[in-house]
């Protein structure tokens, strides 16, 4: 058996990542947008069911938002040279109506929040700042305030100007996205493809989840686990059930995911032993085939990173924490660069400080689970990496970088949420 030839994860990533935009399957927002579009299936769908979904083209305004001057709270539309004084109250602008109402000098007309301005007004005077004279609606108020031109309105276009790029092409959309493109009256958007990964898992041992299992039996966790992760990271997990340890079974599953899917996960078979048919069937994929085989990382020494005829393909451990977890940190990333992510979300990490001595493989980057006990703290979880429950125990990962030997009780760490 070879040893492997150890890659860090970011070498890694970036020897897969070049392969793949040398293939012209990297859609152009993981570099400068060329054009305002991606170079990547497109689709059209509802804009209000666009949550996580990447925007394929950019959108420009088709109006100024707002399209009229807006008072930004209850009050009197006047002009700000006649403040502070008495003004004459001469009409109100209703919620959800322009008016032919003009303001000069002396006069005041009543506006409500997110209504119009009406001409001649350049200052909304706060109702709580005015102190009526009279009770007459028709009657006058006085203030003390000064006000300068501008004060209280939003100005027609303040917000975006008509023909303006409002979202560019590779926005991850969220709810404030989606409010913008709904402002305007966008019901439908172009957004990437979701890209569908076939997931294979493989060994003799392996039984589907339902399976009452016999001795020497393990039940398939890791599909149902990897088809979560990718689902929830924007694309399609395709089961392509559990292969036989023989290589025409491996074949055969290869050649369907390739006709299939935009990317392959094999679960289990990468390792070196005679059983691990991944490496042999992957350099027969496609090209380039086989990029990285080892990764200095732990959980998940063993992950292999191929690109096949543009493809990208994984070769992950079948141990179920260290799927997981090269999951997360591999696959993961992939996903939303093959949907032009400009923005993908980012894992959500917190400060903690460590309560006992954690040591680790100084050649590896080492994640470990940890418990957090809610006042700034983390425990580390005893894990082994075929054993689910010890992560399932743990709210969250931390990192002991490559050249590290332990991180001591009390260090401050950044811990990464399992969430």
């Amino acid at each position: 058996m070879r040893t492997f030839d150890l890659l860090t994860p970011e070498e890694a990533l970036t020897r897969l990542y070049r392969a793949l935009d040398e293939a012209g399957q990297l859609p152009q927002s993981a570099y400068p947008i060329v054009q305002g579009a991606l170079n990547v299936p497109v689709e059209r769908i509802a804009t209000a069911t666009a949550r996580n979904r990447v925007l394929a083209r950019d959108i420009l305004a088709p109006t100024p938002l707002p399209e009229f001057r807006r008072s930004t709270v209850d009050g009197y539309a006047v002009r700000a040279a006649s403040t502070p004084g008495v003004l004459r109250v001469i009409g109100e602008v209703r919620m959800g109506e322009l008016t032919s109402l003009r303001v000069r000098l002396g006069d005041a007309v009543i506006v409500h929040t997110g209504g119009n301005v009406p001409e001649g007004a350049d200052a909304v005077l706060m109702v709580e700042h005015a102190r009526p004279i009279d009770q007459t609606f028709a009657g006058k108020i006085q203030t003390q305030v000064q006000l300068a031109p501008g004060d209280n309105i939003i100005l027609e276009g303040e917000d975006v100007k008509a023909g303006e790029v409002v979202i560019p092409a590779g926005t991850r959309l969220r709810e404030p996205e989606i409010g913008g493109l709904l402002s305007f009256g966008i019901l439908e958007i172009p957004v990437t493809r979701r890209p569908r990964i076939a997931l294979i898992a493989s060994g003799d041992e392996v039984v589907p989840a339902y399976a009452v299992t016999r001795p020497g039996q393990v039940r398939n966790i890791n599909t149902p686990m990897l088809a979560a992760l990718i689902e929830r990271h924007g694309g399609i997990p395709l089961d392509f059930g559990i292969l036989p340890d023989r290589l025409d079974a491996f074949e055969q599953a290869a050649a369907r995911a390739m006709h299939e899917a935009d990317g392959v996960v094999f679960m289990a078979g990468s390792s070196m032993s005679e059983r691990d048919f991944t490496p042999e069937v992957v350099n027969h994929m496609g090209k380039p085939g086989i990029l990285v085989h080892g990764i200095a990382f732990r959980p998940g020494k063993p992950t292999l990173f191929a690109v096949c005829d543009g493809k990208p393909v994984f070769g992950l451990p079948g141990n179920p924490i260290s799927a997981l977890v090269t999951g997360m940190m591999f696959v993961v990333p992939t996903l939303w660069r093959m949907q032009g992510a400009l923005n993908p979300p980012p894992p959500a990490t917190v400060e903690v400080e460590l309560t006992q001595e954690v040591k680790s493989p100084r050649e590896l980057e080492h994640w470990f689970p940890v418990r957090l006990t809610g006042d700034g703290r983390a425990e580390p979880v005893p894990s082994k990496s075929n054993l689910i429950f010890s992560l399932s125990r743990a709210s969250a990962l931390v990192c002991a970088p490559i050249g590290v030997e332990r991180l001591l009780a009390g260090a401050r760490v950044q811990a990464r949420l399992l969430d």
